[in-house]
């Protein structure tokens, strides 16, 4: 029988469709293989071609000579403008502000045929590092209200180039989103006393059935009321309000989860496309004890159809729970070993 759960965080209602549910591997993409080259020629991320980029913000190891792991550039298509300001306009019910922002590109690897679930977990390292240092500068931009970390994978999750990348943006507001977010989260807390991102976390461990994997400062899980299909949660153990409260011993583990969760969705689901976002609460709120940041790893298996956008209630037909033993069962380091060879 089809199941109606309700997500925690933000109360929203997700159905369990389990009279359709599909078992985890028919949503497999199987795409024929790809011989993708190390180098592209036009490629302007790939090595060789960097002043085909605006000029870039930081590079991994640090330097304006040699080679690269980890390049920062602004994105040259921003979706906003450093060289706006965020002056705001109220015209009665007309609400405009100048299009004020920060859009980098995060240039993963040179390597242009890699894929992030098969990359070194020492490399996926500095590309956390890469991210914590540019959210640490930008933080202290007073111009800034809330920056997101994100990634796109493929196509149909929104990647315009194969070349490995991630971006980050910067805004000069709080999105409506992550407000409320915030705001169920410091309502729970004062009812109760306590984080629900923690509560959530002890909750899950202790019955273990969306359980992806945990590591000595992390927790990988299919969430209870996912919206979609392998929707997977990386929460820090310890309670941090923002990411840029990271420590260097948790990037390390970081880089471990992601990549093992990562690895399993490529070779469990065939490399399907993917979003990750880094959902954290604004940097000046480190040491807020009612916001906890976390990892939302979304692989796009679905789509949004009628019903989603007409109600803003999402079908899932998979259960979280067969998705989190489908997940356990897959070998990552399969995944892993390919990438050395």
């Amino acid at each position: 029988m089809p199941q109606l759960r309700q997500n925690f965080f933000t109360k929203e209602w997700v159905i369990i469709a389990t009279e359709r549910a599909k078992r985890p591997e028919e949503l497999a993409t199987h795409r024929p293989a790809r011989n993708v080259p190390r180098f592209v020629e036009n490629c302007v991320f790939c090595p060789g071609n960097e002043a085909k980029t605006p000029p870039e913000v930081m590079r991994v190891p640090a330097g304006d000579a040699g080679d690269w792991q980890v390049r920062i550039v602004p994105n040259k298509f921003g979706a906003l403008s450093r060289d706006a300001q965020p002056t705001r306009v109220v015209r009665r019910s007309h609400r405009t502000m100048d299009g004020f922002g920060i859009h980098d590109v995060i240039i993963e690897t040179p390597d242009h045929s890699h894929v992030t679930a098969l990359m070194p977990d020492a490399h996926v390292a500095n590309i956390l590092r890469a991210y914590k240092a540019r959210y640490d500068a930008l933080s202290f931009d007073p111009r800034i209200a809330h920056i997101t970390i994100f990634k796109n994978h493929g196509l149909d999750a929104g990647a315009s180039l194969e070349h490995p990348h991630s971006q980050l943006i910067a805004t000069p507001v709080v999105s409506n989103q992550i407000r409320d977010r915030l705001e169920e989260a410091l309502r729970h807390y004062n009812e109760y006393g306590d984080c629900m991102f923690c509560e959530v976390m002890q909750q899950e461990l202790a019955e273990a059935e969306r359980i992806v994997l945990a590591t000595e400062h992390f927790v990988a899980l299919e969430p209870f009321a996912s919206f979609t299909p392998f929707c997977t949660h990386i929460y820090p153990r310890r309670h941090m309000a923002s990411f840029g409260d990271i420590s260097a011993a948790e990037i390390l583990d970081l880089a471990r989860i992601l990549s093992t969760v990562l690895g399993k969705i490529y070779r469990g689901l065939d490399n399907p496309d993917f979003n990750y976002t880094i959902r954290s609460a604004p940097a000046e709120w480190i040491g807020v004890k009612y916001v906890h940041w976390y990892v939302s790893v979304i692989p796009r298996l679905t789509r949004v159809a009628g019903f989603e956008l007409g109600s803003g209630m999402f079908i899932n037909t998979v259960l979280p729970e067969a998705a989190a033993e489908f997940l356990r069962n897959v070998k990552a380091e399969v995944a892993a070993g390919a990438a050395a060879s």
